[in-house]
């Protein structure tokens, strides 16, 4: 009856550390895609700014051609035309440079540490049911 009771207490304590592994990886799942969210939400900001920043740019040199016609044309719009030019640059790369700097490719730490800590408790736990 002494084994019995023995095997059946060593039965709970697996039977516990399963549910808790499962607790574990339930709340490793809710990390994983909360620090996910937050992540896609910031690079979106920054693939947006990017964009933005690689539109303007665009119509920056868009607007060489007509500046050209104007330099040709008359010669008192110049000064107009490289402020509107260098606006648009301007604002283009402080875009690009902000979207750049704001845009982050890289692993969910928080959730990777967590996973590095959960293994090792679920080593702890194997290593101490088998005493």
């Amino acid at each position: 009856m002494t084994v019995n009771r023995a095997e059946r207490s060593s039965a709970e304590l697996a039977q516990d550390i399963v549910h808790e592994a499962q607790d574990l990886v339930q709340l490793e799942l809710q990390l994983a895609k909360q620090e996910l969210k937050e992540l896609a939400m910031r690079n979106g900001i920054a693939f947006g700014l990017l964009a933005f920043g690689t539109v303007l740019l665009v119509l920056a040199v868009l607007v060489v051609l007509p500046m050209l016609l104007l330099v040709v044309l008359w010669d008192q719009h110049v000064l107009g035309a490289l402020i509107w030019l260098g606006g648009y640059v301007v604002v283009g790369a402080a875009l690009l440079l902000v979207g750049r700097l704001l845009l982050r490719l890289e692993a969910p730490r928080r959730t990777l540490s967590s996973l590095e800590e959960t293994k090792r408790w679920a080593l702890r736990q194997i290593r101490s049911s088998d005493r």
